[in-house]
């Protein structure tokens, strides 16, 4: 009998997820490691490598993400590959992020230095929630990270812990959603 916790698993009623890790916050950081899961459970994560004019780093950020500068030189794929690999796998969809504003600046500078544009639709997470799940939204995500253990803070990681607390809150208060404007690939109630 295993003592882990099964995570939802619904991918009825879980959308696509992206998180992106950067080099600190303000004006000129800039992503270093972008990932996803996608509604049926499949993740996708990777480093990128710094491009020469993407010169600033905060050290607190990296005692966030444990992700050194030598290690995205080292390991981390250009970011036109990055692009093109974001563009091939979320063609079409809506994709939501917790911290839409920064992941949003810092997908635009990835895309930016890569000249393309996104093919898919990055949106806030907020606005799958009603207000009442909202409210919880914290003290839910807290109780699904403590029954995960222990993970790495990755971009992937990060991603499927917002979908499986969006299952979460879903479950608790027994809601199915019709999509959102705009959400290609959100999933559609069985009376529709």
């Amino acid at each position: 009998m295993s003592l882990q916790p099964k995570e939802e698993t619904d991918a009825s009623d879980s959308p696509a997820v992206l998180d992106v890790e950067a080099s600190g916050f303000g004006r000129n950081s800039y992503p270093i490691e972008v990932g996803f899961v996608l509604p049926n459970g499949h993740s996708f994560c990777t480093l990128i490598h710094p491009e020469p004019e993407w010169t600033h780093w905060d050290p607190q950020a990296e005692s966030v993400h444990h992700i050194s500068r030598s290690l995205l030189l080292e390991r981390g794929l250009p970011a036109v590959a990055v692009a093109r690999l974001l563009n091939a796998q979320l063609m079409g969809q809506t994709v939501y992020s917790d911290g839409w504003a920064n992941d949003y600046s810092w997908l635009g500078a990835l895309f930016d230095v890569a000249g393309m544009s996104p093919r898919f639709r990055l949106e806030n997470l907020r606005v799958l929630l009603h207000e009442g799940e909202a409210d919880h939204w914290h003290e839910v995500k807290a109780q699904v990270a403590s029954e995960r253990g222990a993970q790495r803070h990755r971009a992937s990681a990060d991603a499927r812990l917002l979908q499986l607390t969006l299952q979460r809150i879903r479950l608790q208060s027994g809601q199915h959603r019709v999509a959102p404007p705009g959400a290609t690939n959100y999933p559609k109630t069985a009376a529709e």
